[in-house]
């Protein structure tokens, strides 16, 4: 029973992984499809004033930050930094409660 517990929370985790990598490219899919048609909008409109590199630069940093969530290139967001911190602030308000209790 236990065994086919582990492997049901492994599959849930998969799952989950490869849906944060689903949702990732699905966002980098629409901001090179949606940052190519602003650009030829802006040079069919108005070739002489680019502004197109606006809206690029913008969404290309939330592009950026997803990508480094998602493959972990940012520890203090990854899902074992939240474990971590709940775990210790449990721990701390535990200690809290029992200093709470001896008084």
């Amino acid at each position: 029973m236990e065994n086919t517990d582990i492997q049901d929370e492994r599959y849930f985790n998969a799952k989950k992984r490869v849906d944060e990598i689903k949702g990732f490219y699905s966002n980098l899919a629409s901001y090179v499809f949606v940052n190519l048609g602003l650009l030829a909008l802006n040079l069919w409109t108005s070739p002489n004033h680019l502004w197109f590199y606006w809206p690029l630069f913008g969404w290309g940093i939330g592009v950026v930050i997803h990508a480094l969530k998602v493959f972990n290139y940012m520890p203090f967001m990854s899902h074992d930094w939240e474990e971590q911190k709940i775990k210790e602030f449990m721990a701390k308000e535990q200690e809290n409660q029992k200093k709470g209790a001896n008084k």
